[in-house]
């Protein structure tokens, strides 16, 4: 692997952790509840691929603006799965051994939530129920859910990258 690529992917991966860290911080120090909302999520994945475009274009541009598809994708994939797996430890350690009652609070302001919203659309008391009690039983800071948390989050990362890849490859002068 090019040594600009790992040394972007690497340097990137570990601010992309931060930041993510920072904003888990922030909310967790400001208010409980701001996890769940919507547009605090949105927010998160904007950001992140801000920083993606820009560590891509960053790298394209050291390397005399000539990168491949695989180039492009990498630096981008590493930095992602580097900040993901930062971002899931925090929240692993941050809920399970500085803070456990957060992670119970977060839960009721998310079972209030949903029970308002099914409300809100209709939904049978029965059915409103049974979701509760699924929320109630989940652990979503558990080893096995922040590892499939992350596995997703690697997923949705690699289709990003291959967009992001096909954008910014350098066009060959071929006319293939």
């Amino acid at each position: 692997m090019n040594e600009i690529i790992k040394k972007n992917g690497t340097t990137f991966g570990l601010v992309l952790g931060l930041i993510s860290i920072a904003i888990t911080t922030i909310i967790y120090a400001v208010n409980l509840e701001l996890f769940t909302k919507w547009w605090v999520g949105i927010l998160s994945i904007v950001i992140s691929i801000a920083i993606g475009i820009f560590i891509v274009s960053k790298t394209k541009r050291e390397m005399n603006g000539q990168i491949t598809f695989k180039e492009c994708f990498s630096v981008y994939f590493v930095a992602a799965a580097i900040g993901s797996a930062l971002s899931m430890l925090y929240n692993y350690i941050l809920f399970n051994f500085i803070d456990p009652q957060a992670k119970e609070t977060i839960k009721e302001i998310t079972m209030k939530y949903t029970a308002e919203m099914l409300e809100k659309f209709g939904t049978p008391a029965d059915a409103i129920k049974e979701a509760m009690a699924n929320i109630a039983e989940t652990d979503n800071y558990s080893i096995g859910n922040i590892l499939t948390g992350l596995a997703i989050s690697l997923l949705f990362s690699a289709i990003f990258g291959l967009i992001l890849a096909a954008f910014f490859k350098t066009k060959s002068s071929e006319g293939l």
